[in-house]
């Protein structure tokens, strides 16, 4: 990595400066050379400034969609030397104004798209992207100077106990990511990157700082562009595709995969959920001039922490039991260790613990494998847990708990907890049945994930008064983010137990797997 690029903002600005008249961003009908995006920027950030009477803040919350303002909003606040954090336009306000409390945010940076009436009084700098592009910098916004140890962002996770957990990256953390995943993209000017993710999953981040790493165009698409991934990258001259994989079985449904259908794509990234062999192979082709790779790795990890590069040749690809790509090999710099199965990392991407110490217990071991005393100190030595369950591909040699890398690829068998990935975004289910037990009415519930062809959505049950589904439903968006709330609501008696006398999920999942919504 060049020695200047010790922060985030320094990755964009090593561009800036080099590609001053080439396309950084293109979003809606709006088209940013570099030179513009950083003056808009700088302006953003002396707005700021300003608003908060020319001191420098340390948190700033960014709620926008992928507009102008969010991306020049994102680079303003790193050149502030402050971290963001990112809000959901289509999360709940109580849910938003929550975070907006526990991180303890100094303003909010606004395109106008959410309510946020309500809220903490938190000074809010609200601008839509033609009042952006008009905007002027009285003066060069003189703000902290960021150190690899600093925040670069903080991202909020859903929680086991209902409460969201703030999870800190820093920018040391975010840089030896990008410092193996940018030469990995083999990008520059005139190349053409994706931007499907919401700021509130950190994927968008790989797809900001590797397209702006490169010199690249972050193109960023419409509502409607989701909807139509394989149009999306044609109308666009996409070279560079990240996303989920449930995105290959919506273009299946449509039957908009057909065979060199996405001549321009050179590269093809999925994470967020398992990727399956035959999504894999269909996305391969219908691109076939594009490398595909399985990214692996939960926000505490920074973005991805693990690739495998799906083999161009048939007779080179895998066949793991289980029907995915492998996961692959940790990135440089991280360290594994296997408890039992789980796999446990430490090393230049593993966060510094949780926002809330409390939410460290449990979550990480000591350098010697044993349980971690949340009464000490964290230290890069200790090993993050991330509660997912790994082998080797069969035939491959184990290597040595803690080696500093796992040369044998490694196959993702699911999660050791009550985690899962729901189009893409990690949810805890003890956080969505705490959101239905505090309903009215409802006495007990319980949640399973069901799996279907197109990806995997939440089924619920629950006890007491069987109420109106869709006046449940709109008590739960009232509550949580829309990927939360389960797609089949069923009212049961009672709730299957097994013999120690806890909720019997298998049975729960097969019995919510054949009811319809209620």
């Amino acid at each position: 990595m060049p020695a200047e690029r010790h922060t985030l903002y320094d990755w964009f600005a090593a561009s800036a400066a080099a590609h001053a008249d080439r396309t950084a961003l293109e979003t809606g009908d709006t088209e940013l050379t570099y030179a513009e995006l950083a003056r808009l920027a700088d302006a953003l950030a002396a707005h700021l400034l300003r608003l908060l009477g020319g001191t420098p803040p340390g948190r700033v919350g960014l709620l926008a969609g992928r507009t102008a303002v969010a991306y020049a909003g994102y680079l303003a606040v790193q050149r502030l030397g402050a971290a963001v954090v990112p809000l959901g336009p289509g999360f709940p306000a109580a849910r938003n104004a929550s975070t907006v409390r526990a991180a303890q945010l100094d303003a909010v940076v606004a395109d106008g798209s959410a309510d946020h009436s309500g809220w903490p009084d938190v000074p809010t700098l609200a601008l839509t992207d033609p009042d952006l592009l008009r905007l002027t910098a009285p003066a060069p916004p003189t703000g902290r100077t960021a150190r690899p140890e600093d925040l670069a962002y903080i991202l909020f996770t859903s929680g086991s106990t209902g409460v969201p957990k703030g999870v800190p990256i820093q920018h040391r953390n975010v840089c030896a990511y990008l410092a193996h995943v940018v030469p990995r993209c083999a990008a520059g000017p005139g190349d053409r990157f994706s931007q499907t993710f919401d700021l509130t999953f950190d994927p968008s981040v790989h797809d900001m700082f590797t397209a702006w790493g490169s010199g690249a165009t972050l193109v960023a698409a419409t509502r409607d562009e989701l909807l139509a991934p394989v149009r999306f990258v044609n109308r666009r001259a996409l070279t560079h595709w990240n996303s989920v994989p449930s995105v290959i079985s919506l273009a299946q449904r449509f039957r908009a995969l057909r065979p060199d259908s996405m001549p321009t794509l050179r590269s093809s990234m999925f994470c967020g959920e398992p990727l399956t062999l035959q999504q894999a192979e269909a996305w391969h082709r219908a691109a076939p001039h594009s490398t595909v790779d399985n990214a692996y790795g939960p926000t505490e990890l920074t973005v991805t922490c693990t690739t495998y590069r799906l083999p161009a040749g048939h007779a080179d690809r895998p066949a793991p039991a289980n029907g995915t790509v492998p996961i692959g090999t940790l990135h440089p710099g991280l360290q594994r260790r296997l408890e039992q199965g789980e796999l446990c990392v430490r090393g230049a991407q593993r966060f510094p613990g949780y926002l809330d110490p409390a939410h460290n217990a449990g979550r990480f071991l000591a350098p010697d494998g044993t349980p971690y005393d949340p009464a000490t100190a964290l230290n890069d030595a200790h090993w993050y847990r991330t509660g997912d369950r790994v082998t080797t591909l069969p035939g491959a040699p184990e290597d040595e708990p803690g080696a500093a890398r796992d040369t044998p690829p490694l196959v993702h068998l699911g999660r050791d907890d009550q985690q899962v990935q729901v189009h893409g975004y990690r949810v805890e289910i003890g956080e969505v049945e705490a959101a239905l037990r505090a309903l009215p009415g409802v006495l007990d519930a319980a949640v399973v994930p069901l799996t279907h062809p197109g990806g995997v959505e939440l089924g619920a049950a629950y006890t007491g008064e069987e109420g109106d589904g869709d006046q449940i439903r709109a008590a739960l968006r009232a509550r949580l983010p829309v990927y939360m709330v389960p797609a089949t609501l069923t009212a049961l008696d009672a709730l299957p137990l097994n013999h120690n006398g806890k909720v019997d999920r298998t049975a729960l999942g097969a019995l919510l797997g054949g009811a319809g919504a209620r």
